[in-house]
């Protein structure tokens, strides 16, 4: 039997490249994203390319608790053990801390934080059992560096490092490996219609490579952080 990855996010940017990478590499995967028709395009994509891998599918928005637990509980009723779990969900919305629309905290910590620390709590007692697994949160230079117009984003990134941090010691003596993920701006529909060109941003594909990469280590290693930047700089 394949193992099994779950991705949320699934369907666009970093999330889609991850699964097409783990799908690619003889995993099967579990993924979610807000629209059916994207997930069901996704299907359609992983059905012609990779036949002998199954990719599973469930609609959730993730910045709503309820979603977040009834994907877990779908992730669940497959029955299988988690081998891999990438909490990829997000959303960027730019602005200053004193000047930002009402509201954009509690979306962005809603959305950043809350969706990874309550999905891992609903599928980390399985993973502790098997005492193997490795957990991956997509997080973000704006969660070691603050800048301008960074504002609620910023914050959020910086509460899912330090969570990501806790849970690592917290992991350690349960044999799963935990990892975060600080990328800096990478090619995505977030970007798209800037007047910035494409070849001075990172591909989602380099950053799906790196988080492969990481879980391929034998179970002796775990990468803690993997930092990645483009080549140029931030942007």
């Amino acid at each position: 039997m394949n193992k099994l990855a779950v991705i949320t996010g699934g369907t666009k940017g970093i999330g889609r490249a991850t699964v097409l990478k783990f799908l690619s590499e003889g995993f099967d995967v579990a993924t979610c994203a807000r629209k059916q028709e994207d997930l069901d395009s996704l299907v359609e994509h992983a059905r012609t390319q990779y036949p002998a891998c199954e990719l599973r599918v469930s609609a959730a928005d993730l910045s709503k608790k309820d979603q977040v637990l009834r994907f877990a509980d779908f992730v669940k009723s497959l029955d299988r053990p988690v081998d891999v779990l990438l909490n990829n969900t997000g959303i960027f919305m730019p602005g200053s801390v004193h000047s930002e629309e009402e509201g954009n905290l509690e979306l962005m910590i809603e959305t950043n934080l809350y969706s990874a620390y309550y999905l891992t709590r609903a599928l980390i007692d399985g993973m502790m059992a098997q005492k193997s697994g490795h957990i991956f949160t997509t997080g973000s230079i704006a969660g070691i560096q603050a800048y301008e117009n960074g504002g609620s984003y910023s914050i959020s990134k910086f509460a899912l490092l330090g969570f990501t941090k806790a849970l690592r010691e917290e992991m350690k003596p349960h044999g799963i490996r935990v990892t975060s993920i600080l990328a800096g701006a990478t090619y995505t529909a977030s970007w798209e219609g800037v007047e910035i060109p494409e070849s001075r941003f990172m591909k989602a594909s380099d950053i799906a490579e790196a988080i492969f990469a990481a879980n391929a280590l034998s179970p002796n290693t775990v990468v803690e952080e993997i930092v990645l930047r483009p080549q140029l700089g931030d942007i």
